[in-house]
């Protein structure tokens, strides 16, 4: 399953056309990691933005 999520990820990379990416999920199945496994191995720098924090009332 990460093999084929991890090609799809590098398709997109690879898009002369891509836009800005949101991955979107389940709690708890490792998209935090595989965006920064990915990030690592595949650009030099990356900036990663988490928008499920709740703000305080």
């Amino acid at each position: 399953m990460i093999q084929h999520i991890y090609q799809d990820l590098l398709n997109w990379k690879n898009s002369s056309t891509r836009k800005p990416l949101i991955l979107q999920g389940a709690r708890q199945v490792g998209k935090t990691w595989l965006m920064k496994e990915f990030g690592k191995r595949e650009f030099e720098q990356v900036i990663l933005t988490k928008f499920d924090q709740k703000l305080p009332h």
